[in-house]
């Protein structure tokens, strides 16, 4: 499946604005991203293993909140950060 991935966490995957992940939930293909990209997964998970409050995954333009979510291989994952500032 494709993931897209926001600015601020494109240092983790080499700039690349999109990558692959498998997996046959969203838990494991972040669980594959982490491998292949270190560090990844703690930006978008906490360690209750919940998905961070700053953080907005949608699968197919669908906002989704649990790790446990099925996923098909032509699945899209976008990962959306907030903006913070003053």
């Amino acid at each position: 499946m494709r993931v897209f991935v926001p600015t601020p966490l494109r240092a983790y995957t080499g700039k690349r604005a999109q990558v692959d992940a498998e997996g046959s939930t969203l838990g494991e293909a972040l669980t594959d991203l982490d491998r292949r990209y270190p560090g990844f997964r703690f930006r978008i998970i906490d360690e209750q293993d919940g998905i961070r409050e700053h953080i907005k995954i949608f699968i197919n333009q669908q906002q989704v909140r649990d790790l446990a979510v099925a996923l098909g291989g032509d699945d899209e994952i976008q990962v959306v950060c907030a903006l913070s500032g003053g």
